[in-house]
């Protein structure tokens, strides 16, 4: 039975908050908002601005098919290559391949070449609008870095699951700018230690030396975040395939990195006070985050959490303020009690509402605009990130992420890829299209060089590892690379549609 925790009033707000029993699972709770109103604290104008992004960009990738099969339906006509260039301009912004329908009357229409093309250039394009037009631009990125050290922290580093239903989970699930927040997601959120701690190094370091964001000697800390997931729609099918569909495994695991993390600190450099944990779960069927709220020493109970989608309810008939003070005190009311003597920071209690307040817009999205529910509870992602960027990937089941140093690394991270995208291309006909990114410091001398030579060894172990899709035309690879110091567009160095043109697949 879940144990009572009182606010400091003695009201027993746990018991408002019901559902902390202790099976694990998520569960969803009527959309009671969709016919009532939405709630006070929701920010309809980003909600807006926000669903004008996603629809325009899905909309960009999904219209490819049915634009390809009215090109297809063209393919004997005399002047066959005029039709398709026009109806492609038409139809996609842009013009397809010339080569591939010029050849066309030699072997057919290579539609999977097309296909891919029209990927590789619908994201080439989603890319460049997003560093030189900055859609998703709403949050106030220095607001938010005072935030975070007024609640006592200098960097809020995020690891969600690669799956692409958390693609979103910064700028639209938190609502956090993606510029200050970072963000690398691994199969299952089980983030790699050794990378970690030299992020914190670096991030000490920069305090250390140039007072960024402050200097060393102010007392904040490194925030380290796992965000896990699970279904309340399908929980035996559609949760996390890292962690078989287990909520309480993937969260078990989950404080389990976390912790060695921590371990790993206080072992080098004896300063485990440096590092604060958060552990988060979150609903991919209607993005209600739950959070484990942690003590000072970062205990957290994994079979208790303060659920958004009950806050929700529980305030939705206040007004902004009294929802705000009701939210604070539903976190001090889940705190661990186990732990007296490390009580829960006021900076942690802080922190928590402001994501807890950020969710709710993202309970009353879904709700505006998906019916409370997403349609695609299971993958749907249209293409393969793999390497190292994609700060521009925000957005829900558009991309499957795989982050990998070398194939050898991420293998399997890679092959849930191609596992995911056999159910959702490669069984259909169409190839799984891959794009390999590696971001570089142009500062450094020879940096691009690196980059672009890493991006082609990637290539050709995709190539080698899954030999007879590349040989099917059933996977084809992009190469790209993008100086994030000079906060340039990507550029493009190579793709398997033009083998003559490139070394690599």
């Amino acid at each position: 039975m879940a144990h009572r925790l009182r606010s400091n009033n003695g009201a027993d707000l746990r018991q408002q908050a019901v559902d902390q029993s202790p099976a694990m699972g998520f569960r969803a709770l009527p959309a009671q908002g969709m016919s009532q109103g939405l709630h006070p604290l929701t920010d309809v104008t980003a909600n807006t601005r926000l669903n004008d992004y996603e629809s325009s960009v899905k909309h960009a990738f999904d219209h490819i098919v049915p634009v390809l099969k009215q090109i297809a339906s063209e393919r004997c006509e005399p002047d066959f290559v005029v039709r398709a260039q026009t109806i492609a301009r038409a139809e996609l912004g842009f013009e397809l391949p010339a080569q591939i329908l010029e050849e066309s009357w030699i072997g057919g229409l290579d539609m999977r070449r097309l296909f891919a093309a029209c990927v590789f250039e619908t994201y080439h394009r989603l890319s460049d609008r997003f560093f030189t037009a900055d859609p998703l631009a709403g949050r106030d990125g220095e607001a938010f870095e005072r935030f975070l050290l007024d609640c006592g922290f200098h960097l809020m580093d995020v690891t969600p699951c690669a799956d692409g239903r958390l693609a979103h989970a910064i700028s639209y699930v938190l609502r956090l700018p993606y510029g200050r927040v970072r963000r690398k997601s691994y199969a299952g959120s089980l983030f790699d230690i050794e990378n970690t701690v030299e992020k914190w190094v670096e991030t000490e370091l920069l305090r250390f030396r140039e007072g960024r964001p402050n200097t060393a000697d102010e007392p904040t800390r490194y925030l380290k975040v796992v965000m896990y997931h699970g279904s309340s729609v399908d929980p035996a099918h559609q949760g996390c395939a890292a962690h078989g569909s287990d909520d309480a495994k993937a969260a078990s695991e989950g404080l389990e990195r976390l912790k060695a993390f921590r371990q790993a600190i206080e072992n080098s450099f004896c300063c485990g006070a440096s590092v604060d944990l958060l552990l988060v779960g979150l609903d991919t069927d209607t993005d209600a985050i739950r959070i484990h709220v942690p003590d000072a020493d970062g205990y957290c109970d994994l079979e208790h959490w303060l659920d958004a989608g009950k806050v929700y309810e529980i305030t939705r008939n206040l007004s902004p303020a009294q929802a705000r003070q009701r939210i604070e005190e539903l976190v001090r009311a889940h705190a661990p009690s186990q732990h007296a003597s490390a009580a829960l920071t006021e900076g942690m209690v802080r922190l928590i509402a402001g994501l807890i307040e950020n969710n709710i817009s993202q309970i009353d999205y879904v709700r505006q605009y998906h019916g409370g529910c997403y349609a695609d509870i299971g993958h749907a992602e249209r293409f393969i990130g793999a390497g190292i960027g994609f700060e521009e990937i925000q957005l829900r089941n558009l991309t499957y992420f795989a982050y990998l140093s070398t194939v050898e690394e991420g293998a399997k991270d890679l092959d849930v890829g191609i596992k995911i995208f056999t159910g959702l291309n490669i069984n259909r006909g169409l190839p799984a299209p891959v794009i390999v990114r590696y971001d570089y410091h142009g500062g450094v001398p020879g940096a691009r060089e690196r980059a672009v030579e890493h991006c082609e060894r990637i290539a050709a172990a995709l190539k080698a590892r899954y030999p007879q899709l590349c040989a099917d035309g059933m996977l084809h690879c992009l190469r790209a690379v993008r100086d994030c110091d000079a906060a340039a567009p990507i550029e493009i160095v190579g793709s398997s549609l033009q083998p003559v043109a490139s070394a690599g697949h």
